[in-house]
């Protein structure tokens, strides 16, 4: 009877220990997840050089770096409508810059980018920006097209204000082309990860007339090499395509950005380490790109 009651104990203190064991290895504790910064994803370290990731052809649609315009539309499923919101009922977000009036609509995230932009802006004594439009219903592109036309406006669906990825800008000061605030954001707004997105060198590309007022967000490095090569998104997108990478340095940061077509689901092998981002083109393939940072090294 001791001898049964014995083995019973063995048992029953070994069945405790596995479960143990198995509860322990099945959940990690919060500051060992992997955590996201500035919008770029960890490292998953699939491999030694580099890092695996699965692509789909709904990723082409999605994305900071989508190509809108006429030839290019607002793809399916995009809900920038649903993460816009009222400024004016949103004092919060107001805050280095003024608002035209009520109906001007912006998503948080893009408002805390601008925001961030235009107070450095300040320090340098360049403080008059208005915001006279952002995110934009199709609804509000269909009224503008039939009040000002083909030749200024584009059609619903065809505006990269129905994604939320661009700001009309203004000046209280004085017409964008000749104010302080435009001169200043021409200079300056690609540290940001902004662009001026129809320059006046540029309308036979864009297919868009000057307009000094009108800022897209593509984020870095993106802006900066835009910038340094004096190219337009459209350019941009082709440059990528031909390189198939690029590289740049942005003060201690270094980025790799990759082009890769997508057509169909499946998985890429990216040859380098850091943190990433994901964005399609709105054409035929997605932007892969890579931040290491100083601590990291190469």
């Amino acid at each position: 009877m001791k001898k049964w009651f014995f083995c019973l104990v063995i048992l029953l203190l070994l069945g405790y220990g596995l479960t143990k064991w198995k509860t322990g290895t099945s959940s990690l504790p919060d500051e060992s997840k992997p955590r996201i910064e500035n919008g770029m994803k960890p490292d998953p370290t699939v491999q030694r050089d580099g890092f695996t990731i699965d692509v789909s052809q709904e990723m082409i649609y999605r994305g900071d770096l989508l190509l809108i315009n006429k030839d290019h539309p607002v793809p399916d499923g995009i809900d920038a409508e649903s993460e816009a919101v009222s400024l004016v009922r949103n004092p919060e977000l107001i805050d280095g810059f003024g608002v035209l009036d009520n109906r001007v609509l912006l998503s948080p995230r893009l408002a805390g980018k601008f925001s961030r932009m235009v107070k450095d802006a300040a320090q340098e004594g360049v403080s008059s920006f208005l915001i006279s439009s952002g995110f934009r219903n199709k609804a509000d592109q269909e009224e503008l097209y039939r009040t000002l036309g083909a030749q200024i406006a584009n059609p619903p669906g065809y505006s990269e204000h129905n994604v939320g990825l661009s700001m009309d800008i203004g000046s209280s000061q004085a017409e964008m082309s000749r104010a302080p605030e435009g001169k200043w954001l021409i200079d300056h707004s690609w540290k940001y990860g902004f662009v001026l997105r129809f320059p006046e060198d540029k309308t036979a590309i864009t297919g868009v007339q000057f307009e000094p007022w009108h800022f897209r967000y593509v984020g870095l490095p993106h802006s900066a090499i835009m910038k340094e090569k004096n190219l337009v998104l459209e350019e941009y997108l082709d440059y990528l395509k031909e390189q198939n990478s690029v590289s740049t340095s942005i003060g201690e940061d270094r980025y790799q950005v990759f082009y890769y077509p997508v057509s169909r689901d499946h998985k890429i092998d990216v040859p380098v380490r850091g943190e990433y981002e994901v964005s399609g083109n709105n054409q035929d393939g997605v932007i892969v790109t890579v931040r290491q940072s100083a601590e990291q090294g190469e």
